[in-house]
């Protein structure tokens, strides 16, 4: 089965004719919400909101283990995140989208393991391709079948929030090889793979990064919040082909 865990400004999946919400405890405690089943196409389909269906929780304390442990526990095997992220690099302007292929993990403090404690043996994942290849071929296949303009390729920069960064924060990554910039790739990505499943990410640019272009000075969220409604709306297509290409 499919799962997506939508970000900021994705709390529902459009065509989802949802036929029943489970309310979940893991052993790392509670999810950000009940997972949402449903059908799209015909196809089986679990969502999850990963702020909340409120969109109340921040980055920081989002609890990545028991999001990633509630849809494994439902047999789920591909994972689909949806994330906003700001712009680095020149090609990557405000309502891009972009399918990471590499992380940069700026984060701290956050439950990044299933793998801790006395009655767990050390474990080392290879994160050296931290999101899946088969998974990413399937969204690039189902972009280009709904005819959307989707960027192959780009590193993705987990900051920890919920601030933004600075411009000099920002100048910082882009000589670390960053392209995007956002607050909740880590360690999502990193508990997918220790859990075994196949995981790739689709990156909405709502606004260029501190410091770029029109955020020299300052972030206009007003204007990044538009872009982003507009930019959403093209990945609900690209979401709703992937079902189709995942059931081929």
């Amino acid at each position: 089965m499919l799962a997506i865990i939508g970000g900021t400004g994705l709390t529902r999946l459009r065509n989802l004719q949802i036929t029943h919400r489970q309310v979940i405890r893991t052993q790392y405690g509670e999810p950000s919400g009940a997972l949402t089943f449903g059908e799209i196409n015909g196809q089986q389909v679990v969502f999850i909101a990963r702020h909340g269906y409120g969109h109340t929780i921040p980055p920081h304390e989002i609890n990545y283990r028991a999001n990633i442990t509630a849809l494994a526990e439902q047999k789920v095997k591909r994972v689909i995140s949806v994330c906003a992220v700001g712009g680095i690099r020149d090609n990557m302007p405000p309502g891009t989208l972009v399918l990471p292929h590499q992380i940069i993990d700026y984060t701290y403090g956050r439950k990044h393991t299933f793998f801790e404690g006395g009655d767990k043996p050390v474990t080392h994942i290879d994160f050296t391709e931290p999101y899946c290849h088969e998974l990413r071929e399937r969204i690039l296949k189902a972009a280009g079948a709904s005819k959307q303009a989707l960027i192959d390729g780009g590193t993705y920069a987990a900051t920890q929030g919920p601030r933004l960064e600075t411009g000099a924060e920002i100048n910082r990554i882009a000589g670390d090889g960053g392209d995007i910039v956002g607050m909740t790739g880590m360690p999502e990505a990193a508990l997918a793979k220790e859990a075994g499943l196949s995981y790739a990410a689709i990156a909405v640019v709502s606004n260029w990064a501190a410091g770029r272009r029109e955020s020299r000075y300052e972030i206009d969220m007003d204007a990044a919040e538009s872009i982003f409604d507009e930019a959403i709306e093209r990945v609900h297509r690209i979401l709703e082909e992937v079902v189709k290409v995942d059931a081929d």
